[in-house]
């Protein structure tokens, strides 16, 4: 780890002048270096005593935004810790004060040491000097490829999550009051600095900083010309794994939406089927029996077959995508230690059973109560109010029948689609509200752990989604056993819910971003880097990839349970798609700061969603085919009980089923060169620790 001097405190404070001068052998790298992006703001940077981190230019990568009324001795103290050594409690990073002491933004870089020492600890997995990935190794650091480079070792995402890591890991090695501060405001042993500055309003906000030069590349590249591929590699590089992930999986996701659309368009129009669908859809009764169930043959069974075969073919192909990306990014091989608490954490301090180190203790038994006591009940509540949304769309879909047959005009008809829309634009509302709700009972709940913590609110929003979504489209499939209002009730979904979308996620911020905010950040080139850095943090921060992968889920959902019965569904979700891509990549580059990315090696929680949804899709399918008029003609010419249809349902689900387990088993779920590399991996792992334990023992 790099290590702030002796001085660290003047030059923290801004007093001092000095620039860190590199080794002889050293300087023509660290210029290249310099060159290829990094900047310098001016003297004041803290200083380390490192040789190897030592640089003429320094990078700033994150702003750490104070508060109005923070005082300069509160200020220097801060920076002063960012800089000061792990083992004195700090962070070991390199920080700046901006214009002066009395400014309110603290810029913050990463020396060298501290990148590579966070690296191992992260887990990543970078090129050797034989051309091949390996887990990296902190004293194996000269045998890797570019690791005295760190523009090129790490991408900016990574060097700047890093810097998060550092600072969300400071925890106060004893009781002491801040400076500047008055004495109510105490740091106690053990506790969280970050998150507790945060809460004595000392911190406002933490953010990191886009590369104007990059960010432009990036832009062109990805969404302002016509070409139909995303540029990936860079995408991961500048915004990180987990944005990486998610627009990979769009990507694939939507491209592989071509045979379902394919397949739709023409059971509609090869099949003599598209007039029959749209009077279907709009309510008209002029289809027979007789042309429908003729129809049903073509459309609906193949459908229902092809969805299930696509499901299952689409997450297996994904998987082994993912993992090849994995392997690509580094991030194949993610170590998950016994971390310290999330910062929000909180309890009585005592010594962990486990690591001997003092901690907030939280019981088990208070988490569990809570949850039972107070996070079921509201959850089951909001379940009821989508039952009473259900209920008052049935009556308004009877209220509106009936006016509609006693019209019988243009007028009324399109009121056939007004107790849809008002239902879906309800769902939406109270889905809204609930993830927000969610979000206090998971706060509330105490998870130690931060992996825990998402585990549970992605749970929470899962359930609900599932239920709020497709309540109403299970309960038309399989109780009223009302085809045609299936239809009609799918397509406002698709239309309606895609308009919604892109309403409130891109053309809403995009306004307010181009006629409110963007004047007041106006900027010149002549402009001091610290005012383009606060407008940067002027930006709404970034709501997360969390509703844009409940998105993803919901289409998902709608074409694999319920296509069969309105095959224009992936034609509308490939419209939607195509556009979603360069929507979403233009509002993450633009319209919002920059988010901390984590390193992930997958979807994590999601992809087991979609995989249970492909589960499911084979159920719902399999009781869909029982409503065709084809097979309800065979039914009643054979007179078959009731008995023996559900028999012979479950046994052609249960066969799908197979045939879906067979068809997963027989696609692998990541290709045998990522596989080798894994294991190989494993191997020179256990290898090193096992050199080490000699070592060790030896000395």
């Amino acid at each position: 780890m790099s290590k702030a001097g002796g001085d660290g405190g003047e030059g923290a404070g801004g007093s001092s002048s000095e620039k860190a001068q590199p080794p002889e052998d050293k300087a023509p790298e660290r210029k290249a270096q310099g060159k290829a992006g990094a900047t310098t703001i001016g003297p004041g940077w803290t200083k380390v005593s490192c040789p190897c981190c030592m640089s003429e230019q320094i990078e700033p990568l994150v702003v750490v935004k104070l508060g109005q009324k923070v005082r300069p001795e509160t200020k220097r103290w801060l920076i002063r810790l960012i800089g000061a050594p792990q083992k004195d409690g700090g962070a070991a990073l390199l920080a700046h004060p901006g214009e002066d002491a009395t400014g309110d933004i603290i810029v913050v870089a990463a020396p060298c040491c501290a990148l590579l020492r966070a690296t191992e600890e992260l887990g990543l997995c970078k090129p050797y000097h034989n051309g091949d990935i390996a887990a990296f190794s902190y004293n194996d650091r000269d045998n890797f490829k570019n690791s005295d480079n760190m523009e090129m070792f790490l991408t900016l995402a990574e060097r700047q999550y890093i810097v998060k890591y550092e600072l969300d890991a400071l925890r106060a090695q004893r009781d002491q009051r801040i400076p500047g501060l008055p004495d109510s405001y105490l740091l106690k042993s053990r506790d969280s600095i970050w998150q507790k500055l945060g809460s004595f309003g000392v911190i406002v906000d933490t953010f990191p900083l886009h590369n104007p030069s990059k960010l432009k590349s990036l832009c062109k590249a990805w969404y302002s010309g016509n070409q139909l591929s995303q540029p990936l590699d860079s995408v991961n590089e500048y915004f990180g794994t987990s944005v990486g992930f998610y627009f990979s999986f769009l990507d694939f996701y939507t491209w592989s939406l071509l045979p379902p659309a394919i397949l739709g368009l023409s059971l509609m129009f090869y099949s003599g089927e598209a007039q029959k669908e749209m009077e279907s859809v709009s309510g008209s009764q002029a289809t027979t029996v007789d042309d429908e169930s003729q129809s049903m043959f073509s459309g609906h069974m193949v459908q229902a077959v092809f969805s299930m075969i696509w499901s299952t073919v689409f997450m297996e192909l994904w998987k082994r995508r993912s993992s090849t990306l994995s392997c690509r990014w580094g991030t194949l091989n993610l170590t998950e230690r016994f971390s310290e608490p999330r910062p929000g954490f909180h309890g009585e301090l005592g010594v962990n059973p486990v690591t001997g180190r003092m901690e907030p203790l939280f019981p088990g038994w208070q988490r569990d109560l809570r949850m039972a006591l107070v996070s079921v009940p509201l959850v089951g509540l909001f379940h009821g109010l989508v039952v009473l949304g259900m209920v008052c769309f049935y009556w308004g879909e009877t209220q509106v029948k009936q006016i509609h047959k006693e019209w019988n005009s243009l007028v009324s008809q399109p009121l056939l689609y007004l107790p849809s829309m008002i239902h879906i634009v309800y769902t939406n509302m109270l889905a809204t509200v609930y993830r927000t709700v969610a979000q206090s009972l998971t706060e509330y709940e105490n998870h130690r752990e931060e992996s825990a913590f998402e585990n549970h609110l992605t749970a929470k929003v899962l359930v609900f989604t599932f239920f709020n979504n497709f309540a109403v489209l299970f309960h038309i499939a399989f109780f009223k056993q009302d085809v045609p209002l299936l239809r009609k009730r799918l397509a406002s979904l698709l239309i309606v819910s895609q308009l919604v979308n892109q309403l409130t996620e891109v053309v809403v911020p995009y306004l307010v971003d181009r006629f409110l905010s963007a004047p007041l950040r106006a900027e010149t080139e002549d402009d001091p880097q610290e005012d383009k850095f606060r407008n940067q943090g002027s930006l709404p921060a970034f709501p997360g990839l969390f509703a844009e992968y409940i998105e993803l889920l919901v289409q998902f959902g709608y074409l694999s349970l319920f296509s069969c019965v309105y095959p224009l569904t992936a034609v509308l979700l490939l419209i939607n798609n195509i556009t979603e891509i360069r929507t979403d990549a233009y509002k993450i580059c633009n319209l919002f700061r920059k988010p901390f990315c984590p390193p992930v090696a997958n979807m994590g929680v999601w992809q087991l969603a979609f995989e249970v949804l492909s589960f499911v899709s084979v159920v719902s399918n399999c009781w869909l085919l029982l409503l065709s008029p084809q097979l309800q003609e065979v039914y009643q010419e054979s007179k078959m009980s009731s008995v023996n249809i559900l028999v012979l349902a479950v046994l052609v689900e249960h066969v799908l089923i197979v045939v879906k387990v067979i068809l997963a088993f027989l696609i692998p779920d990541e290709p045998d060169w990522v596989r080798i590399k894994r294991e190989r991996i494993e191997y020179t792992s256990m290898q090193a620790l096992k050199h080490q334990k000699l070592h060790s023992e030896e000395s």
